[in-house]
This record gives C-alpha cells, sequence and structure tokens, in this order.
C-alpha cells in the first residue's frame, strides 16, 4: 500500500514489482496523468488516494478515479452510465459494467483536444451526485450468464440447484468473474476451476 497519492503520480500504484521503475504503467502514461490530474482538479474535486489511485470527491463521494492499463490511461466515472454521453467518448469495459464508464487516452494531444468536453463530463458527474440519483444495479438473475457457464449448468444438475441457492451477491460476484475473461477458454477455465467451491454452496471469497 502506498502512503499517499504524490507516491503515486511519482513511482507507482506499487500493486507489483514494477513500481518505480520505467516498466510501471503509471510511469508510463506519467504525462498524460499529470494533465488528466490538473485537468481535474481544476474542477474543484478533492483528491484523495483510495484503492491504491488517485480518487476525486465531492463531499466525501467517490466521482472519478485516474488508472492505467498497458494501452491507455483512463478517467473512470463511479456513474459514468447515468451521463448522457452527447458526445459518444464514453467506455465500457465489459457487457457486465453497470455504472462505471471510462474516458481513455493515449496521448497528450487526445487530451488537449477534448479538454473541455472532460471538464463537461465531471461538471455533470458533481451535478448528478448532488442530485441523490442511483445507479439501478441489475439483479444476478437479470446478468448475462456466459455461454461456458451455462453449459455446465444445463449439463449437472447439482451444479445448478448450488449455484441457484446461491446468494445475490455470490451469484453476482461468479458471473462477473467468469465474463471479465476475453477468451473462451479463460472462462471455461475459470468455471472449471469454481465448481467444487459453488457445489459447496461458497462464495468466491472462500
Amino acid at each position: 500500500m502506498i502512503p499517499n497519492v504524490e507516491t503515486y503520480f511519482n513511482e507507482g500504484c506499487g500493486r507489483c514489482s514494477k513500481m518505480a521503475t520505467p516498466l510501471c504503467r503509471v510511469r508510463t502514461w506519467e504525462k498524460e496523468l499529470q494533465l488528466l490530474r490538473s485537468i481535474i482538479l481544476e474542477c474543484g474535486l478533492v483528491e484523495e488516494l483510495k484503492w491504491s489511485h488517485p480518487c476525486y470527491t465531492f463531499q466525501d463521494k467517490n466521482i472519478i478515479m485516474l488508472g492505467t492499463t498497458k494501452a491507455f490511461c483512463a478517467i473512470s466515472f463511479f456513474k459514468g452510465a447515468l451521463l448522457a454521453d452527447n458526445q459518444q467518448i464514453l467506455v465500457t469495459q465489459t457487457e457486465n459494467m453497470q455504472a462505471t464508464r471510462q474516458l481513455q487516452f493515449t496521448s497528450i494531444d487526445q487530451i488537449v483536444s477534448i479538454e473541455k468536453s472532460i471538464k463537461s463530463y465531471i461538471f455533470e458527474a458533481i451535478e448528478i451526485e448532488k442530485s441523490g440519483i442511483k445507479i439501478q444495479y441489475k439483479t444476478p438473475d437479470e446478468m448475462v450468464i456466459p455461454e461456458e457457464f451455462q453449459q455446465k449448468l444445463n449439463e449437472d444438475e447439482a451444479l445448478r440447484i448450488a449455484f441457484e441457492g446461491l446468494t445475490p451477491g455470490r451469484k453476482k460476484a461468479y458471473l462477473l468473474f467468469f465474463s471479465q475473461a476475453k477468451q473462451s477458454k479463460t472462462r471455461l477455465a475459470r468455471v472449471e476451476k469454481w465448481i467444487p467451491t459453488i457445489k459447496q454452496g461458497k462464495g468466491m471469497e472462500y
């Protein structure tokens, strides 16, 4: 766990051994992150460290967070699904991502070109938080079941009964975890690994 936000920007999030090296994902996008940081702070949000990342709040409510991957750096809107997104620039990372939406960047020029839009989206997110509007989350029964898991449920009556008996939170955790794998073979491997635990009526926290 890193001690403060400055450590994140200067050295990385500390979640892997690449921290403070040229291979660190945060260091890769250092200039872009610093620019995004200055734009965000101009919008009047409070900068805090949460989950080893810079999180920006309004009246103690999470509004946005900065993060990185190998391919891009991003602003994540915690209630992004409620934004109008008039310019169609928000990204949904996975089909089961219900609330969070991202603005993804790969260069300084890209950030500069839509700076006004970035601020507009942030101000809209603040107004949404002020209004008290809540995200209407889908229940696990409404979520998409990956084909690989559905096939196992169809083939194994004991597994189907055990899964149906789980709490909604545990069902949701499994479905999200299975769905997040991009390749079918990876989804199948995840499903097969957790079948014994599901049959025991236990969640992924076990």
